[in-house]
This record gives C-alpha cells, structure tokens and sequence, in this order.
C-alpha cells in the first residue's frame, strides 16, 4: 500500500520499512480524524429525505431503497423517484406485493433498469426469508438480490450502525486525496476500502459513513474543491501536492463501440401506438419499447426495413424521418434513425405486440430512450428543407427514394399537438 500519509498532529505519521512508505497511525490520530469529521457533520449534514434527523432511527426500509437508487445516479434525480417510491409502497412488504410491472412503470427514467427488477426482488426476498425485517449482518445483506458489497456495507452502517466502512464514490475520492493514494482506480478501491477503516470511530459508523459522501458531495468535489472549508484540511496529502484533482487517479476508460439500428413508431388512425415488452433479461430487461432492429456496430440503414413490425394483411409505407436519436449506455453510445407509418384503427397487433393509446403512454415502463424516440417521431416530418426520406417496404424499390413535402402543414400540426398533450419532449438525459 504505497500512499503518501497525511500529515500528523504530533509525531510524523511515515516510518520507513525498507520498502516503499507506509501509513503508520498513532492511537489518536484515527480519533482525532473522526472526530473532525463527525463535528463537521453535526453542523452541515444535508437534509435528504431517506436520511433520519438528528434524534431519530434510521429506517431500515428507506435507507435500502434509496442506496439502490441512488447507484450510478444523482441524489437531484433520485428525489422524485424516491418520493413516489415510498408514497405508493410505504414498507418493504407492500413494494414485495406489488407487481413487477408497475415498479419498472414507476422506475421507468431513472435508468439501468435491472436495479428495479432488483428492487422488488429483494423486496420479496425480504418478507419471505426475513419475515420483513432486513437483516443486520452485513453479509447476510450480501446475500438479497441487488445487494453488492458496498450497498451491503451502507445498509448496514447507516440503518443499524455496523463498525464498517461504506465508500461510495464521494467517499473514495476524499479518502484517496486524504492519503494522496497513488495507485489508480478501479484497481485502487481496497487500498482506500483500508485507509477508510483505519479511520472508523467506534460508534457512529453510520454518520462517517454519510459525512464522507456529504464531504464530498459539497467540499471535496470532483473539480475545485474548497479545501480551505474541509475539516481535513490540515491532514490532506494530496492538498499539499497543489492539485488535489489529480487525485484520485483513474485509468482511462475503454470508449465502447458505437452500435446504431433503426426504431419503428407506428401508430394507429386513432392515436395509439405499436409497443412490445423487451425480453427479461439482458439490457433494458423487461421494460416497453417500440419495435426495433438489432442494435450492431455494423448495422446497414438500407437493411433497416426487413425487421420493421408487419401487420398481418396490412400494406405499409414506412417514412424515415430526419435526424436521429442518440443515447448514452453504460458501455456503449447507440444511434437509432426513427421510421414512421400509419394504419387503419381496426389493425390487428402483430404477435407479441400491443396497441397502447398515447395518452397512457406515461403510464408505460419505457426507459428514457423510447420516449426520445416517440418524441422524435411526433415531431413535425418536414424539417430539414421541406424534405424527408422514404423507403418503401424491402423489394419494392432500390435504396428507396427523396419525396418533397409539398402541403404537409395539418398533419405537422397534428404531430405537433399529439406531442404536447402527452408531455414526450425530447430529452437528452441518459437512462
């Protein structure tokens, strides 16, 4: 463990082994850098609506919900999502007795969706092997759907006061700047996972572990950290190097690969749309969407139109509308082109599809992308020159044709008034 050591209050904190330097902490010092932080913390902890006041128990209900929440997300995100979350299912045992349907629907754009699969079951797993009552154990936490190491180890900090350390990536950072930790992440976590051990208080493990992710959060940020406000001031390592943000050090991210495909909205005369339920498993596992193709890195646009939905004994025209909708994924960006078509009210479904009104489609489990591209399609078709593309059905013409928009202005219009009234504009978040 090769780290710079923070500056002691008494004696010097290094000591030399023969090798490279060591953290070598006095009895007072884990005490002494505690205690700093617990004060600091008493006087500015943030108010967040799943922590317990000053005074009060934490609830071990809601200090689950909102760690899983919050993975990979912000707390301003989460805020919404939580309050609907514990107004509709108030206890683990009525989120374990809902259907998993309407928690993907509630959870539809808060992104990386398994964690709402996750989500209800644990929750089941909660009432059933645990008689509703989370367990204290940290490993025992482990064990329940959705658990990792660190949302076991804040669990059980924070709801039951476990001697543990909890890091999430607010913590990480200030611990690492703390000691100056050389070494980069992901490889670097269980050298900081120890550095923050050496520092738990005997009691109150639940504060450190929040007062590390408000330090963070509000002091020792990502970039310009107000060092001169941080009750570690005096002790920070990588303050002292005169640029605290090269810390923590990070190996460069591999870029994935850029996968692109086709979306097919078709609607109904009648203002219903065509949407299907993506398989459960794998990415997006369960939620609504409107068809789409494979999504490749090698896709073809003038193959697009092979996998386009095909009611039965229904002749289509599917138009391509102009620009494209792009998102972010964890691994990878995706860039989907959006066809649009429509048919008479009385069109059967295909197999495994439905029809689903507009005006119920905030009530769907679509993930923040397909309402990008439902958005996309409800826009006006003509807007780049009067012109948009269209491709006729695989077979019928060559790499398609360029039609004008001579008179299009009602059915823009129409679009235009659909999008309103059913709140799908654009958005650039990720999901």
């Amino acid at each position: 463990m090769t780290v710079a050591a923070p500056l002691a209050h008494g004696k010097k904190a290094r000591a030399r082994t023969g090798g490279p330097l060591h953290v070598v902490n006095t009895n007072t010092e884990p005490i002494a850098h505690a205690a700093a932080l617990l004060l600091w913390y008493d006087r500015h902890r943030r108010v967040l609506p799943w922590r317990a006041l000053p005074g009060e128990s934490p609830d071990p209900y809601r200090v689950w919900l909102s760690e899983i929440m919050l993975q990979q997300t912000t707390v301003k995100a989460v805020g919404p999502y939580f309050a609907r979350f514990t107004a509709r299912w108030p206890n683990v045992r009525a989120l374990a007795q809902a259907p998993l349907d309407d928690v993907l629907k509630l959870w539809a754009g808060l992104g990386y969706y398994a964690r709402a699969r996750n989500l209800h079951a644990c929750a089941k797993a909660v009432v059933e092997c645990h008689d509703g009552n989370f367990p204290a154990d940290e490993a025992a936490l482990r064990a329940l759907p959705g658990i990792g190491p660190y949302s076991a180890a804040a669990i059980a900090a924070i709801a039951f006061g476990a001697r543990t350390a909890a890091l999430d990536g607010n913590g990480e950072r200030v611990i690492a700047r703390l000691f100056a930790v050389e070494a980069q992440l992901p490889a670097a976590k269980t050298e900081i996972g120890h550095l923050a051990e050496s520092l738990l208080p005997h009691t109150r493990a639940g504060d450190f572990a929040q007062a590390l992710m408000d330090l963070g959060a509000s002091i020792c940020t990502p970039k310009n950290p107000a060092c001169v406000l941080c009750p570690w001031v005096q002790s920070c390592a990588a303050r002292r190097t005169g640029n605290p943000q090269m810390f923590p050090r990070k190996a460069a991210k591999a870029q994935g690969e850029l996968r692109q495909g086709a979306a097919f909205v078709l609607w109904r005369s009648d203002d219903v749309v065509l949407v299907r339920r993506r398989p459960e498993a794998g990415l997006l596992g369960g939620m609504v969407e409107v068809p789409t193709t494979q999504w490749s890195s090698d896709f073809q646009e003038r193959d697009a139109l092979v996998q386009a939905p095909r009611p039965r004994g229904v002749s289509l025209e599917w138009r391509r509308l102009a620009g494209v909708v792009t998102h972010v994924f964890t691994h990878f960006p995706l860039r989907l082109s959006v066809y649009t078509a429509t048919v008479e009210r009385k069109t059967p479904p295909p197999e495994r599809m439905r029809w689903v009104a507009a005006s119920d489609l905030a009530g769907e489990a679509l993930p923040s992308l397909m309402r990008k591209v439902i958005a996309h399609a409800q826009r006006p078709p003509a807007i780049a020159n009067g012109e948009t593309a269209v491709l006729m059905q695989p077979g019928t013409d060559k790499g398609g044709s360029i039609e004008r928009s001579t008179d299009r202005r009602q059915s823009a219009h129409e679009q235009s008034g659909r999008a309103r009234r059913h709140g799908l504009s654009r958005r650039t978040d990720r999901g």
